[in-house]
């Protein structure tokens, strides 16, 4: 899963052109039939043919309509989207991720879409996707951040494992434990950066924008302790910025080689974990006054300028909906659906380590999307991470650093 959002340059020059205009030529009306353009990143570098099945699929049972796909690598893909608004030639469907969402939305890119069953998708998932209860894209796929931990270790401290209803009291005591410096061995590892911050913000029951979404409310007594349990763990019960923390691949490395207790991170690792020679498994993530999980999200929205915008809808549920959809995934390991058809996603309980696969979906339970502003999103992601690791090199105390990311962020989001 990806967590870096696209290229969002631009966006509200080029809404006003993209809606005057109209999608890629669709051709096909004289004769009843329609060609609908879809432009993705999803199935880049490996799924491409996983992409077409679903499509092929699609336009058995839909013979009236031809879905004319172009696939673009992730790095790509955000100035050609951007290109293609200023030109007027977006396509009748195309990927979006969460953190872009509201941008689009906001400036009229996408259409309405009436969902025909709801109840096909997570809703917690769905909802994250809609506008003043009015769906405005369809999630194609979900990762979860979870709590990873090393069995071995824990059987040899003569600790019982993390469980669905752990607080962080307990991983701090279970963290202390486990963590031998001197040995190398460390009890917990939570990186510092904006994207845990928003999210035990969330655990400790505060907010990290307010109503409005253009002004910032995490500089409170929640967000005050939030920070300090993030940054506390440095130099406590995980290595200090000197000692190699922060630095890419450091804390998957520390568990990878059996140093580590606990890992947050995402669903995505279980393929990089999977043969590791030591027992692990996940759990949810523990909270402080509630559960919260970070929920990434991709997703298709169909253009507001399409000009088969039923016929495009049609593709963009079958496409994040169908069986055949959930299948294709699941047989290939290419992220998750955000379905809600248990029976459908049982064989992915059934794939192996880790055993309790389950945490996956109760984590979907209680979420943390990621916070989103029409904005200076990517200022504000930084400005947080930057006034956090200050904050953790004990260069600011954390009062001081909330402070100072306050006013940062509310100026680079005033717009």
């Amino acid at each position: 899963m990806r967590t870096t959002a696209l290229a969002t340059v631009g966006i509200a020059a080029v809404a006003a052109l993209a809606l005057s205009g109209c999608a890629a030529d669709s051709g096909g009306q004289d004769s009843g039939k329609v060609t609908i353009t879809y432009t993705n990143f999803i199935s880049n570098d490996g799924n491409e043919e996983n992409l077409q099945t679903i499509v092929d699929a699609f336009e058995e049972e839909n013979p009236d309509i031809t879905v004319d796909v172009t696939t673009l690598p992730y790095a790509d893909y955000g100035t050609a989207l951007q290109t293609d608004l200023a030109a007027g030639t977006v396509s009748d469907v195309f990927d979006i991720e969460y953190a872009n969402y509201a941008q689009y939305q906001a400036n009229g890119v996408l259409a309405e879409l009436p969902v025909e069953d709801p109840g096909a998708y997570r809703q917690s998932v769905l909802e994250a996707y809609q506008t003043d209860g009015v769906q405005y894209a369809l999630p194609s796929s979900f990762s979860t951040v979870v709590l990873f931990y090393n069995r071995d270790l824990f059987d040899a401290a003569g600790l019982e494992y993390p469980t669905t209803d752990w607080t962080w009291a307990e991983e701090q005591a279970a963290a202390e434990q486990l963590t031998d410096a001197a040995a190398g061995v460390w009890g917990d590892h939570q990186p510092v950066s904006f994207y845990e911050f928003y999210k035990v913000l969330a655990q400790n029951g505060g907010d990290f924008l307010d109503e409005s979404g253009t002004k910032t409310a995490f500089n409170s007594p929640e967000g005050i302790e939030a920070a300090e349990w993030l940054v506390g763990k440095s130099g406590t019960v995980m290595p200090t910025i000197e000692e190699g923390q922060g630095t890419p691949d450091f804390d998957t490395t520390l568990f990878t080689d059996g140093k580590l207790g606990m890992l947050h991170t995402g669903i995505w690792m279980f393929g990089a974990f999977a043969d590791l020679p030591f027992g692990w498994d996940i759990a949810v993530e523990p909270g402080n006054a509630q559960q919260a999980s970070a929920l990434f999200s991709n997703a298709v929205g169909v253009s507001a300028g399409s000009e088969h915008v039923e016929a495009a809808a049609k593709f963009a549920e079958f496409l994040t909906s169908s069986d055949v959809m959930v299948e294709t995934r699941l047989d290939a390991g290419w992220e998750l659906p955000a379905v809600s058809d248990e029976d459908a996603l049982a064989s992915y309980l059934e794939l192996g380590d880790p055993e309790n696969r389950q945490a996956v979906f109760d984590s979907l339970e209680n979420v943390a999307l990621p916070p989103v502003v029409a904005e200076g999103q990517q200022e504000m992601q930084d400005i947080m991470t930057e006034e956090l690791v200050e904050a953790q090199s004990g260069r600011k105390t954390v009062a001081d650093a909330l402070a100072s990311a306050e006013e940062r962020i509310n100026a680079a989001i005033a717009g």
